[in-house]
């Protein structure tokens, strides 16, 4: 393997020349520098990842946060993760999971120089990270929109959006009561972001279009089927419901389609919608792009390049079978 010998050896100058050539620390003449850089080339030198840390102060590598607390889906989580991974891969960088989920962990990991940058799951809306995140030098994106975010930069789904366009399709439908299926409920207690603005989107619809509408607090397992017969139990005239829990949507799914005369919409991603035949309609939950799209914010704020304060994904309703209600 070619070393900073090899080439200081070749080009003739000190290893400190070769150094400091490479990092442009010191004023090095312009002979002394084609000759290290035709060194360079000729033999191919690549220098070893910590020497280019040491000389630039960067390490390249990003600190991604994603708390695997009770409740949340794994599989939605980890298709965040691979969009993240496949991006920083895609522009040189590592990431390096922390498995604190406290803002603690946060300071650790930049105050030992660990890492250049920061993104954060798992966001709740008045999420006590934030605090910490404003007082520290590396630069950081939330995947997540909580309550004052003001200066930070954030990038989600437009789980609002997503809400409402779940009512109106489901009103589009002829339905005049309707219910969602919604997040355990100690996703819910936690005030976890996108389940209080998915909530928020979908009841303030229904609310302009006077129709009524309640939000139900749903486990992962099979015990969901519980949560269905109860709701309908205490609004038999419940004939639309719209589910967002991709644990619990294979057997709440089932169970309103047994039942009959019902529609039910998902909020999932794609490749699970189509597991659930069941459906008559899902809106798409991109996660891979929403990891995605997060590490291109944090890339752009890395490089010093403009970079908006908030980015939504849009919902985009996929078409499914005829609706069973007029």
């Amino acid at each position: 393997m070619v070393t900073i010998a090899d080439v200081a050896q070749a080009a003739g100058v000190s290893i400190s020349t070769v150094s400091y050539v490479m990092s442009g620390k010191r004023t090095i003449s312009q002979e002394t520098k084609d000759r290290v850089e035709r060194a360079v080339e000729e033999l191919d030198y690549r220098p070893h990842a910590s020497a280019r840390s040491l000389a630039s102060r960067s390490t390249n590598v990003i600190g991604l946060q994603a708390p695997l607390r009770s409740g949340v889906d794994v599989h939605v989580v980890m298709e965040i993760v691979a969009g993240i991974v496949r991006e920083a891969r895609a522009h040189q960088y590592d990431i390096l999971l922390l498995t604190s989920d406290d803002a603690e962990g946060l300071r650790r990991a930049t105050g030992a120089s660990m890492v250049d940058a920061l993104l954060l799951m798992d966001v709740e809306s008045d999420d006590p990270r934030i605090k910490t995140l404003r007082k520290l030098s590396a630069p950081s994106v939330l995947v997540g929109l909580p309550q004052g975010a003001d200066g930070l930069t954030c990038v989600d789904f437009d789980f609002e959006a997503a809400g409402r366009a779940a009512a109106e399709r489901l009103i589009a439908l002829g339905h005049r009561r309707v219910a969602l299926i919604g997040s355990p409920r100690e996703v819910l207690e936690r005030h976890t972001s996108y389940a209080e603005r998915l909530s928020r989107g979908f009841l303030a619809a229904c609310a302009e279009h006077d129709i009524p509408a309640t939000v139900h607090p749903c486990p992962t397992t099979h015990e969901s089927v519980a949560v269905v017969d109860a709701v309908l139990a205490a609004h038999p005239e419940v004939t639309g419901v719209f589910i967002h829990n991709e644990g619990a949507l294979a057997h709440v799914a089932a169970r309103i389609a047994a039942l009959g005369g019902r529609d039910a919409i998902a909020l999932c991603p794609e490749d699970i919608a189509r597991t659930v035949p069941t459906l008559t309609d899902s809106i798409d939950l991109p996660a891979e792009e929403l990891g995605s799209a997060a590490t291109r914010a944090i890339i752009a704020l890395l490089a010093g390049e403009p970079t908006p304060k908030v980015r939504l994904l849009p919902p985009v309703l996929a078409s499914g079978r005829p609706a069973t209600t007029a």
